[in-house]
């Protein structure tokens, strides 16, 4: 496929500077958590001073990283009060939001969706559709009943053929630097998201990140 060049999320940060080495190896999106009761959540101030601290010197560098805000069955006019505050550019949605809420979101949309063990490919075509039909982007993720996401394990690739390489469909879920290239080759998915796979000791690592970047591009680290 010529010209091939999947979007790269990275998700979990938690400050500027990582934000911004991110930027600078080619990330297209930064993922924030604001999900209640998880590892890498930010407070709402918290969040909003990450992406105002990453774009007074983002503009000068002419990156253009958008943000993500990440949200799990929280009031709706809380997530549009944050995603205005933060400044967000998506909201992520990854609980069990029904069609009424997600169309009440102010920001673009981004919807999660876990993967089951016993989904097939036709499932997961039938449930990601209307989402790209209606202009949202989709984020195929692992089901884990101990975490909604950012679990570090994958999913049978199986399931995603057909649907990962649709205009808008991103690929999560137990991804690294080690075989994201693996998935991207069998896929072709519109785009890949990251967490845990570019992290050592639950930080954040810059050599991981620019690796996967690399991995995903088809580049080698310089």
């Amino acid at each position: 496929m010529s010209g091939y060049k999947p979007k790269i999320k990275i998700c979990g940060i938690r400050d500027a500077d990582i934000a911004l080495d991110a930027a600078k190896a080619g990330v297209d999106l930064l993922g924030l958590v604001f999900v209640e009761g998880v590892r890498r959540q930010l407070k709402v101030m918290e969040g909003a001073a990450v992406v105002a601290r990453y774009r007074l010197r983002a503009d000068v560098r002419g990156y253009r990283t958008r943000f993500v805000g990440l949200f799990r069955n929280q009031p709706r006019d809380w997530v549009n009060e944050v995603s205005k505050r933060a400044a967000l550019d998506y909201v992520q949605l990854c609980g069990e939001e029904d069609e009424d809420y997600v169309r009440g979101i102010w920001r673009p949309v981004l919807r999660q969706i876990r993967v089951r063990s016993e989904m097939t490919a036709a499932h997961l075509e039938e449930a990601a559709s209307p989402h790209l039909n209606a202009g949202r982007m989709v984020l195929l993720d692992r089901f884990d009943e101990d975490t909604p996401g950012g679990s570090g394990k994958t999913f049978d690739w199986s399931k995603a053929e057909g649907v990962a390489d649709k205009d808008g469909v991103l690929l999560a879920g137990g991804l690294s630097p080690d075989n994201v290239e693996d998935a991207i080759q069998r896929l072709r998915p519109w785009g890949v998201d990251v967490s845990s796979g570019v992290e050592s000791g639950g930080v954040k690592d810059r050599e991981k990140i620019r690796a996967f970047v690399a991995a995903a591009r088809g580049q080698r680290v310089a």
